[in-house]
């Protein structure tokens, strides 16, 4: 598997790209020292001194007792445990001390980017207590079953329209349409809306809102859409149903 792809997923736990770097050469290889880690990633000797420096002041690197300097890699999964108990306890303290929220006027905001969209699809999934409705293609559906499994387990409604049943939702309402690709729609408790376009780029925009205006026209769209789905008989019943 490409390094890079490893190197990606180790700065979500704090580090940059280059001590991400120097942490998968330590992890591969041992213990070593900055001159031996700087020859196995070709990069600077300077640079590698720096960066193993960050690893062991961020906890992802040990520096071992004896004549010359060497490191060794913190296991990953004590590294990302570590990290992930740290980001709990400052939001629990966050949580509990940051000053009263002012509340945000009624509109829209513009989202942009994939990962940003896919965020705040996950959080208003988490936040959903009655209904979600969630029109999209069956590959992006397949990234959110744990968060609609979570719901159908503590009984929210969950409505799908999509090309193609996802597996491992029994319970959710399931219709079958065409045409979705890269469309995305959300609607959560009849509260708030997000609608646009995901491709996979950084360039994607998406628009959230939670004005009763936009809500409701967004929601006529999608019951409207059900109708003529029920029409031309494409309902799939949940299990259960008569």
């Amino acid at each position: 598997m490409d390094d890079m792809i490893f190197v990606e997923k180790l700065t979500a736990f704090g580090l940059t790209r280059q001590e991400a770097s120097i942490y998968l050469c330590l992890y591969k290889n041992g213990t070593l020292t900055g001159y031996e880690a700087a020859k196995l990633t070709g990069i600077s000797r300077s640079n590698v001194y720096n960066a193993l420096a960050g690893l062991a002041e961020k906890g992802a690197a040990y520096l071992l007792e004896g004549s010359s300097s060497r490191y060794m890699a913190v296991p990953v999964g004590e590294l990302c445990d570590n990290k992930l108990r740290a980001l709990s306890e400052a939001k629990a303290w966050l949580e509990q001390n940051m000053p009263k929220a002012s509340q945000p006027s009624e509109g829209y905001i513009t989202i942009v980017g994939e990962q940003q969209i896919l965020d705040k699809m996950h959080h208003m999934m988490e936040e959903a207590g009655k209904r979600v409705y969630l029109a999209a293609s069956s590959e992006r559906i397949s990234r959110f079953v744990p968060e609609l499994s979570a719901l159908l387990a503590k009984k929210t409604k969950v409505v799908l329209l999509s090309d193609r049943e996802p597996e491992g939702l029994k319970g959710a309402v399931f219709y079958r349409t065409e045409g979705k690709e890269n469309q995305v729609r959300l609607i959560a408790d009849s509260r708030y809306v997000l609608t646009g376009e995901l491709t996979g780029s950084r360039q994607d925009i998406c628009l959230y809102s939670g004005q009763r205006v936009f809500v409701d026209a967004l929601k006529e769209a999608m019951r409207n859409e059900i109708k003529l789905i029920e029409l031309t008989g494409k309902k799939k019943k949940t299990k259960g149903e008569a």
